[in-house]
């Protein structure tokens, strides 16, 4: 075999190496995998995180398990837990600053989870989606909506949430938002959810 053919090989191989290299241990949003038990779901959020956490979630046990890939299909181990958060698809559940990341870095198995209340505003009933550095997963949109007695989402439940609240209480366009009890009615047990909520804000 001559030279040529000799470095020819040997280009390859290391192109291929290289490419080989560049995808381990980074995240693929089509390898990895985001997972809650099946049902539908609501988290009632407050922006100090003293609402409802994944476990007591209306509807049942809503955590969210994910598991982190790399491009070549192994698990990533200690993935640092701020890269990786959810968002309601809509944008309609607004987070605090680090307020729904995940509850910890990945293990070993290259997985983390979801179960700690969030901190966060806002309402929505599109669903969830988990972010890896800002990208969502693949078609994983999980079956999660949102409320919280921060009803305008402006990190913090004061007296520019009563008149919203009041406007649902008496009828308005948008009861969701404000049954804060997941009873499929905005009354007086919405009403001392709201009460108890009184003040809180984004750490």
């Amino acid at each position: 075999m001559d030279l040529k053919k000799i470095m020819g090989i040997f280009a390859i191989t290391l192109l291929v190496g290289a490419a080989s290299f560049a995808t381990a241990g980074v995240p693929d949003l089509t390898e990895s995998d985001a997972t809650t038990a099946a049902g539908s779901y609501v988290m009632f959020n407050i922006p100090n995180g003293g609402g409802s956490s994944f476990g007591a979630a209306a509807g049942g046990d809503a955590t969210i398990t994910l598991t982190l890939r790399d491009g070549l299909g192994a698990v990533i181990a200690n993935y640092p837990f701020e890269d990786m958060w959810i968002e309601s698809t809509d944008g309609g559940m607004v987070a605090c600053t680090g307020g729904a990341t995940a509850d910890a870095n990945t293990d070993a198995a290259g997985e983390t989870e979801w179960a700690t209340p969030l901190q966060a505003g806002g309402s929505s009933e599109a669903g969830t989606q988990v972010s890896i550095s800002g990208a969502f997963l693949a078609g994983a949109t999980l079956p999660i909506n949102h409320n919280s007695a921060d009803i305008d989402g402006n990190g913090a439940v004061n007296l520019s949430d009563v008149p919203l609240f009041a406007g649902d209480f008496y009828g308005g366009m948008d009861p969701f938002r404000s049954d804060f009890a997941f009873d499929g009615v905005v009354n007086l047990s919405d009403v001392v959810r709201l009460a108890q909520a009184l003040g809180a804000s984004c750490p």
